[in-house]
């Protein structure tokens, strides 16, 4: 049996996104942190907490992204951004 997961963008109706889908100049709310336990903690710890604001500063195509999250510059690489939901009143 394969197990596969639904991107939260892929709920019908849902304005949820991951934190990687977000556009440079772009703000969203964080909503939840679906990972493991050490990634989850690690992104709390940057204040990645549900109900913070964040704004990406730089999304390139390939490669980390740098957002700015409760006044520091963050790095994450994308599959950390992929681990990130996040809502917008408007898309």
């Amino acid at each position: 049996m394969q197990i596969t997961a639904t991107p939260v963008a892929a709920r019908e109706g849902s304005k949820d996104r991951f934190l990687s889908e977000l556009a440079s100049g772009h703000t969203g709310v964080v909503g939840d942190v679906i990972s493991g336990k050490a990634f989850r903690a690690r992104a709390f710890a940057l204040g990645f907490t549900p109900g913070e604001p964040v704004t990406v500063i730089q999304n390139p195509p390939t490669g980390p992204m740098i957002v700015l999250v409760r006044g520091a510059r963050v790095a994450l690489g994308r599959g950390e951004a992929m681990k990130i939901s996040v809502s917008r009143p408007t898309f």
